[in-house]
């Protein structure tokens, strides 16, 4: 696929991502995809599969009052089956804090689908509204 049909791919996941839509974003990754968010953030940091992730997901969309984190593409660039995006998220919790974090991710997309992402986020950001109680 080119450099351009990728970016799409991306940006239409993001878009689902940013409607909460779990099996949409499920069916936008091959089987064997991973994701990897950088730090030692406890339950968010480190390498998962599939499942692992719908698990994440399915965990932090349950905390937002919307159902989800939007997700903004601020920039891209792309070559062959790499897509970067620098990225804004915003959600409002239930807990009352408000997550808006800036993201580096890395795609990787193969057969049309995403095989590969890597996670790059203020992790102390992420940890005072997800995790310090």
């Amino acid at each position: 696929m080119s450099s351009e049909q990728n970016k799409k791919i991306v940006t239409e996941f993001m878009e689902v991502f940013s409607a909460g839509d779990v099996d949409g974003i499920m069916d936008r990754l091959t089987d064997d995809a991973t994701w990897w968010v950088a730090g030692t953030i406890p339950g968010i940091s480190g390498t998962k599969d599939k499942a692992g992730f719908r698990e994440m997901v399915s965990g932090i969309a349950s905390s937002t009052t919307s159902g989800a984190v939007r997700l903004t593409p601020l920039a891209f660039t792309a070559e062959g089956d790499r897509v970067a995006v620098e990225t804004e998220s915003y959600t409002e919790l239930k807990n009352g804090r408000v997550y808006n974090n800036l993201y580096h991710f890395l795609f990787t997309v193969r057969d049309g689908r995403i095989s590969s992402v890597k996670e790059y986020l203020d992790t102390e950001h992420t940890t005072a509204v997800f995790v310090t109680p």
